[in-house]
């Protein structure tokens, strides 16, 4: 479980094992403990640490309201736990029950990783204006964790600051079976706190500048009901809940555990937002294999295709302000060029720098998606727009990585969400910018199966189709005319790379095409596609359908179910599940499958992980068939698809699909009148009929000829408002067989390169 106040309060935490794992403060992506677990034992031996037991209950406070009570059994004791933030202080509140056994007592186990490491901490057990506390510091950041009976009275019993591993509080009962050590501080270093409590307390972790503010925070937090607090969070989340004004009622007609999956994803959604930076979303609050690693960087970044894949999630459960502010962190955020960085921390400093050119795109299509709905509200994006699409031509089509950040080339679905943000924005551009914009757009579109599919390859004749669409293919084959080159696609994190070439990998994304308009779900290769990557990626597990990313995918678990450590075996993913279900609706058919599916894919609390298991059970690792593995958990993306597959359906078409793209091409490959010759991509062929465009980066001049340089001309480039320097040539009177050789000038250099465009055939209507 996630959760956060939608007050003023900086904090945000999550539960896993049935305990408090990491805390955020004060952005969502600082997190500033590892965990805050209890251990229940009798002082004579008998101990237990609860997060072990596995044997507990978790309920929200309401629908969609992250107040969490968790309730751990165990034959001697029930520990119930409520967890809940304050609204407007930085502090997270947790009410402890012991029941059962009253010889036994509760003991709080505080693992302080302040400025998201375990580094240099120092943890003491003081008296603080004549109460205890236990507090911690490093750097600029500090804690105190304060406890009250139910009489409101200084809880703390015997307390311990110890360092992991050494002499913190569970070596203490580890090798003692008591709380025997009584250390009053520790550090720096790796440290952790121990604190012995009543059978019935209150526990206030608060944050701040120095001990003393944290203190302070906690210790007010207190003086108030708990209870106060719990409704507090129950009413503002139900009445969040109930301000947000989709289209239509999400849930109609949803069974029952739909209906409540929806509740959870739209507060899974609302909580990664941040509050320091408003708009900005994490991909996640959790640490993939974290019990393995650091908490640094985990997946609390923002990747802008997960922020805008869930911004429109947000839009679709008509979070509208919510989506508005996200638009308006990514205009802040992009670079000069126009692109932004491959992820980056809230304040816009990237993380790592790769190029996704989707991460490009995507935010054209989210500013299109608003202004659809008449929801910018004022938001000037005609200029963040204009940087965008000018980036994409001017690098693209190739990609120097593909949407899971791995591989340089032409891919489907990055080529998809390119040619929808070109056709989408080309409206609010100038008159010449948006002319070459729909030129690009078009002619991309044309090319997609020459640059993207195969025909008669192995995997062709073992499935019996005539040619497939491919993961990725190499940056070249936008400059080829003889089909895909079979070069080499690396498989960096399987451990050995199984030297799979172009044509023997497959992906799931070909998909996109089909969900933005570019191509018809019965459209004979997409039909093809799909069965090769069914019997290549899908799995039936118990929860229901699931898919691979691509075949030979190392990004997962062991065979043994070790945690992944930069190599291991891909799982499936129920994000694509999710891909799928779209896929379905656009083909006529119910959706519903797909998101009980998804629905089955949760943890006990309904979050949706990144990967589920899909081998063999390993129960002593907790890893069973179609259920979440140590993966990313939740993946806010894929809540976003679940909420967008629920809006889909009520639609009958997919709710992110641009109306500007359908209405241009309608699921049919366009045939070009405009063929771009570019830099990155010189176009080796133009069909007859078609003006050539020759798009540079920089101003210049074009020098051409006709077979064999005849009639010889040469122009300067004109400026085009988009970015490039273009020059067009009229070609539109040349038949089949004729040759245009061209070579170009950069500022006062000339290229001395020739290059040659071949004149086919026209290509018949689609």
């Amino acid at each position: 479980m996630v959760g956060c106040s939608l007050g003023s309060s900086r904090l945000w935490f999550t539960i896993g094992g049935g305990i408090v794992n990491e805390v955020y403060y004060p952005r969502v992506d600082l997190p500033q403990i590892r965990d805050l677990g209890f251990i229940v034992g009798d002082g004579s031996g008998f101990w237990v640490e609860v997060k072990r037991l596995w044997q507990h209950e978790l309920e929200l406070a309401a629908p969609g309201a992250p107040g969490v009570r968790i309730v751990h059994h165990h034959p001697r004791f029930d520990l119930t736990l409520r967890v809940t933030p304050c609204e407007h202080r930085d502090v997270l509140l947790i009410e402890v029950g012991l029941g059962g056994d009253s010889a036994l007592r509760p003991h709080a186990l505080l693992a302080p990783h302040l400025g998201g490491t375990g580094a240099n901490n120092r943890a003491a057990v003081v008296r603080h204006r004549g109460r205890k506390l236990l507090w911690a510091e490093q750097g600029p950041y500090a804690l105190a964790l304060a406890a009250v009976d139910p009489r409101r009275r200084d809880a703390w019993g015997r307390a311990s600051a110890g360092f992991v591993g050494e002499s913190d509080g569970w070596q203490d009962f580890h090798r003692n079976g008591a709380l025997t050590w009584e250390y009053e501080g520790a550090g720096p270093g790796n440290v952790a706190l121990l604190g012995e409590l009543p059978r019935q307390a209150v526990l206030a972790l608060g944050f701040g500048s120095s001990p003393e503010a944290a203190a302070t925070l906690a210790l007010t937090a207190l003086s108030e009901p708990f209870e106060t607090s719990w409704e507090r969070q129950r009413k503002s989340w139900t009445l969040w809940h109930t301000s947000c004004t989709p289209e239509a009622s999400l849930t109609a007609g949803l069974p029952e555990a739909c209906a409540t999956q929806v509740s959870i994803s739209t507060m899974v959604l609302r909580t990664h937002q941040d509050k320091t930076f408003p708009g900005a979303m994490v991909a996640s609050l959790s640490v993939p294999w974290g019990n393995t690693r650091e908490e640094r960087p985990g997946y609390h970044l923002v990747w802008p295709r997960d922020l805008v894949e869930s911004a429109g999630a947000l839009l679709a459960v008509g979070a509208t302000r919510e989506a508005r502010n996200a638009l308006r962190y990514l205009i802040a955020t992009q670079n000069e060029d126009g692109h932004w960085h491959q992820n980056q921390w809230l304040d816009g400093k990237g993380y790592w720098l790769g190029v996704q050119l989707d991460e490009t795109a995507f935010p054209v299509l989210l500013a299109v998606a608003l202004d659809e709905r008449g929801a910018l509200d004022g938001t000037e994006v005609a200029d963040m727009i204009r940087r965008a699409l000018s980036f994409l031509v001017r690098q693209g089509p190739s990609s120097d990585q593909d949407r899971w950040e791995e591989d340089s080339g032409l891919n489907p679905f990055t080529l998809a969400v390119c040619i929808s943000a070109l056709v989408a924005g080309a409206r609010h551009l100038p008159a010449d910018a948006s002319s070459l914009a729909l030129a690009f757009a078009d002619y991309w579109n044309a090319r997609l199966e020459d640059w993207t599919a195969v025909g008669e390859r192995p995997l062709a004749r073992l499935y019996g189709v005539p040619g497939y669409y491919v993961r990725i293919a190499p940056a070249q084959a936008a400059a080829e005319d003889r089909g895909l080159p079979e070069s080499a696609v690396p498989v960096r994190n399987l451990g050995s790379d199984p030297g799979l070439t172009v044509s023997a990998q497959v992906s799931v994304d070909f998909l996109q095409l089909v969900r933005f308009g570019l191509r018809r779900a019965d459209d004979p290769l997409i039909l093809a596609s799909v069965k090769v990557a069914d019997a290549l990626l899908k799995l039936d597990t118990p929860a229901g359908p699931c898919w691979h990313r691509y075949n030979e995918d190392g990004y997962g678990e062991h065979d043994d179910g070790s945690a992944y450590d930069g190599t291991g075996r891909g799982r499936a993913w129920p994000l694509l599940t999710g891909e799928r279900g779209h896929y379905e609706l656009c083909c006529g058919r119910d959706a519903l499958p797909y998101l009980l599916a998804m629905t089955r894919m949760t943890s006990p609390g309904g979050m949706l992980p990144e990967q589920v298991w899909d081998a063999a059970p390993i129960p002593a690792r907790g890893l069973l068939p179609g259920r979440p593995t140590g993966s990313a958990m939740p993946l806010v993306w894929a809540h976003a698809e679940y909420l967008k597959l629920v809006a889909s359906r009520l639609l009958e078409r997919p709710f992110d699909r641009p109306d500007s793209v359908w209405e241009r091409y309608r699921g049919e490959r366009p045939r070009p009148t405009r063929v771009i010759w570019s830099e990155q991509a010189p176009a080796p062929q133009l069909p007859e009929g078609s003006t050539l465009i020759v798009c540079l980066r920089e101003a210049g001049a074009v020098r051409f000829g006709l077979d064999g340089w005849q009639e010889v001309r040469e122009e300067d480039t004109t400026a085009n408002s988009l970015g490039p320097h273009v020059v067009e040539i009229d070609t539109s009177r040349l038949r089949a067989g004729r040759c245009i050789d061209l070579t170009y000038r950069a500022r006062s250099s000339w290229i001395g390169r020739d290059f040659r465009v071949r004149v086919t055939p026209a290509s018949p209507a689609a």
